[in-house]
């Protein structure tokens, strides 16, 4: 049987609880089995909220005792958590519960991971830890006593005192549950420190296992960048006397904002050149940026429920975009971030799994921590702080910050700041956190006696619960070009409110070219009837880097589908066009490698389908392979100059130069690979002395079928190397032929070093195998029955992870009959399991409906 169906929470429902927590103690009794927690927590009646049973929260605890105000209770125990007649006024509630860390692994509440104990809270871990109001809007001072013999104890806040088999930590500023955190364990710290602009020292501190301090050098180079960044850009600077990270094996996410003690997954702040690729470093850097960032979007501010979720995700992920794009440059960064748009929330906008970026309602929590949420949510800050301007957005944050320290806040308490600084009424731009769906822009143009026209229509179709869309605010960022490439309007903000508008352009000497939806303005798929020499036209001459990159975008996806529906061959004008882009050497060799690439098979998918096109993973693999070796032999002149001046002789720095060097000379690999026999490829795995270049020559080797040695040699040379490993582990299935994907992720289950409960190595195989769209989709659905065997396994131990991966399906029914087919019958297979867990019952339940 399953487990008893989740409860529906709504957001309208809302009702903030019955009292106040003026202050936590807590007491940790460490054992790997039977871990006592002690809390006195001091209650006091909330006169904000309707009468109400004492509810307090509890998962999985063994209550050993409870009082109120030193006289025992009994509580009424359930599942969910416990009731309990409680004093009318102020009271002291200490409860004492015994909890397993050593059988948890679902990696929520506290559990251990290779010897160390570690917690993961949020959304709603706090509650296996110990009974209590877990939920976002009720804040509170903690103060934790760890008892232990493990010699390094850590917890939130500032270290108070300790002693032989304890210390004791006190964190001054009120937090919800969810950013509580505790860790101890046999570790070692990486030591520095920060001084802030008004002059106080922070110790920082980065903790590993032992044998790791050689790869925290580069975190905490991100960590104090970050530091400085937040207080130059958004005069935000940090409020402890200590910041702790410690990296942890076993986790769940990329890492957590926990007060004063973020907690990593190990594969997100563990870097060394020999070790660790360009992108490793680039993700390090994004996610330290990214928690620390948190300590205001999200820690001093919080959410006031879950449903405001996007509240200091969206604003979040949006700050580290930022930070990003000052470390390593506004263009790439804002074109990668599409790239990731369109691979990861379109999809999700587009299928069952759609839901506003604020939702309506959950079941289960954690299966809204989505791209919607934090991508779509950091895009809509975009779009707001694009139309109320730079020194209004800086002067709505600074109010906000003001207003709202220490609060529990909502959505509406951040367009109000909004609206307070620029006099503006922003309800209709509310509707971007209310409605699903991908808006589709349409585009139309006129041209009569100098005057240019622009006709937009907004239609978003319908999405599960939202037949009817109306009309959004639409930042359309335009520029023109004239007949001799020439910048003749630059570019201007077009504000769109109506379904249908149109925008005149007047005072011209002849028809100019629009450059549409400048550096991504607005998060739509955009509809233009447009040729192929008009885009080339703006391949060669646009101004903004994400237009000129969304015109090669363009060429290449209708070469492909040319290909793949009436079997055409490769436009070589479009590859001459782009091969005049690749020969300038002014342009950043970052962006000349992302030029290289050509639309993803997933992607290619999608725009089939919605042609009304039935796509074929297989027919799609081999157009997208017979353009790149098309690429290859026309241009087997260049790629070696390109290879060339993209080496690098210098000593290893992961800087943004180096690493756009290096991303443009392994482009150009993979193409010279599939002319030479694998030649190239086999030199720089013999000679790489980085991670970035063996790995992606070994990448080539494989892809070619020329890899068994190389795989051998990487495995032997990295074999006691966790993160590496999972690279080696990925690398096979990803770049496998799609007739051999299955077969080597189903082979590579066995293998000895295949850890099926660490989330890292299963992303590691399955991911990849997901990702490898022909081999996963093959016609015979094995590989949809072997990521459902898993699944099936996997859900008993780790259903976080287990409902995450499920949305693998949710593009099932853009495939043929067969397939479809096939994949319902492994997601009804899953439905099936006996005591399925909640979260992917959820997950499963919506994909199928």
């Amino acid at each position: 049987m399953k487990d008893a169906a989740p409860q529906t929470i709504y957001l309208k429902d809302y009702t903030p609880f019955g009292w106040q927590v003026e202050d936590v103690y807590l007491t940790f009794r460490l054992a790997p089995n039977a871990t006592r927690v002690i809390a006195r927590i001091h209650f006091a009646p909330n006169p904000d909220a309707p009468t109400q049973d004492f509810f307090l929260h509890g998962n999985a605890l063994t209550l050993i005792r409870a009082s109120i105000d030193g006289q025992p209770v009994t509580p009424e125990l359930t599942d969910a958590g416990l009731t309990c007649a409680v004093p009318s006024g102020p009271f002291l509630w200490e409860a004492e519960v015994e909890i397993d860390p050593a059988s948890n692994t679902a990696l929520e509440g506290l559990y251990m991971s290779g010897g160390m104990y570690c917690t993961q809270c949020e959304a709603e871990g706090f509650r296996k830890i110990t009974y209590y109001p877990d939920r976002p809007d009720v804040m509170a001072t903690f103060t934790v006593r760890i008892e232990s013999d493990m010699p390094v104890m850590l917890s939130n806040g500032n270290p108070r005192t300790a002693g032989d088999g304890f210390a004791e930590w006190h964190d001054p500023w009120r937090k919800p549950a969810y950013l509580f955190a505790l860790v101890a364990g046999d570790l070692r710290n990486h030591p520095d420190s920060f001084t802030t602009r008004s002059g106080t020292k922070v110790d920082l501190n980065i903790w590993v296992r032992p044998g790791d301090e050689g790869k925290c050098a580069f975190g905490m180079q991100a960590l104090k960048a970050s530091m400085k960044w937040d207080e130059d850009v958004y005069g935000r600077e940090y409020d402890l006397d200590v910041f702790n990270i410690v990296a942890v094996d076993d986790f769940n996410m990329g890492a957590m904002e926990n007060k004063g003690l973020n907690i990593f997954n190990s594969s997100c702040v563990l870097a060394s050149p020999e070790t660790s690729t360009d992108a490793n470093f680039e993700r390090i850097e994004a996610i330290i940026a990214h928690e620390y960032f948190h300590n205001w979007t999200g820690n001093r501010i919080t959410c006031r429920d879950w449903f405001q979720l996007c509240l200091k995700e969206g604003l979040t992920v949006y700050r580290d975009s930022q930070f990003t794009s000052d470390m390593r440059g506004p263009e790439v960064k804002r074109i990668s971030d599409v790239i990731d748009l369109r691979a990861r929330q379109f999809p999700e906008d587009q299928g069952p799994l759609s839901h506003p970026v604020r939702p309506e309602s959950f079941q289960e929590i954690n299966n809204f921590y989505t791209a919607t949420v934090y991508e779509k949510g950091a895009e809509v800050i975009g779009m707001l702080k694009r139309l109320v301007g730079d020194e209004a957005y800086a002067a709505a944050l600074d109010l906000y910050f003001d207003r709202h320290d220490g609060d529990a806040a909502t959505i509406e308490d951040w367009l109000k700041v909004f609206e307070d600084v620029t006099g503006r009424d922003l309800s209709q731009f509310k509707r971007w956190y209310s409605q699903s769906g991908t808006p589709h822009l349409s585009v139309t143009e006129d041209w009569s006696d100098g005057t240019f026209t622009l006709h937009f229509e907004q239609h978003t179709p319908p999405t599960p619960g939202q037949d009817e869309k109306a009309p959004q605010v639409l930042p359309i960022a335009v520029g023109l070009l004239g007949p001799n490439g020439n910048e003749v309007q630059n570019t201007t903000i077009l504000e769109m409110t109506e379904g249908k508008q149109s925008f005149e352009f007047t005072g011209l000497s002849a028809r100019p070219v629009a450059s549409i939806l400048r550096g991504f303005s607005a998060p739509v798929v955009l509809r233009r009837e447009s040729s192929a020499e008009e885009r080339a036209f703006l391949l060669a001459h646009d101004s903004d880097p994400f237009c000129r990159w969304e015109a090669s975008e363009a060429l290449a996806r209708a070469c492909l589908i040319a290909m793949i529906t009436e079997g055409a061959t490769p436009d070589t004008a479009w590859l001459d066009g782009l091969a005049r882009l690749l020969r300038d050497d002014t342009l950043d060799p970052a962006y000349r490698a992302l030029m290289l690439g050509l639309p993803t098979e997933a992607d290619l998918a999608r725009s089939l389908h919605e042609a009304g096109v039935t796509p074929d993973p297989d027919a799609i693999f081999d157009a997208v392979e017979t353009l790149r070796l098309f690429m290859a032999e026309r241009w087997a002149d260049l790629l070696p100059k390109l290879a060339e001046e993209a080496r690098v002789s210098a000593p290893f720095d992961p800087g943004a130069a180096q690493a756009g060097q290096r991303a443009l000379g392994n482009r150009v690999l993979s193409l010279q690979s599939r002319i030479d026999g694998g030649a190239a490829a086999q030199a720089q795995f013999a000679a790489a002395d980085n991670m970035t270049m063996q790995l992606s020559a070994l990448a080539s080797l494989n892809r070619a079928g020329t890899a068994e040695d190389a795989l051998k040699a990487f495995h032997d040379q990295w074999q006691d190397d966790r993160l590496v490993m999972d690279k080696w582990f990925g690398l096979q299935i990803a770049a496998a032929a799609p007739a051999e994907a299955v077969a080597r992720a189903s082979a590579l289950t066995r293998h000895e070093k295949f850890d099926w409960k660490n989330p890292n190595r299963f992303r590691a195989v399955f991911g990849a195998l997901i990702g490898n769209h022909a081999g996963f989709h093959q016609a015979d659905g094995a590989g949809y029955a072997l990521l459902a065997d898993w699944l099936i396994t996997l859900d008993d131990k780790n259903p976080q992870t287990t409902a995450r991966m499920c949305s693998a399906f949710q593009t099932w029914k853009r495939y043929d009959a067969g397939r479809q087919e096939k994949m319902r019958a492994a997601l009804e297979r899953i439905a099936a399991k006996p005591n399925l867990s909640g979260d992917t019952n959820e997950m499963v339940s919506r994909i199928l409906s």
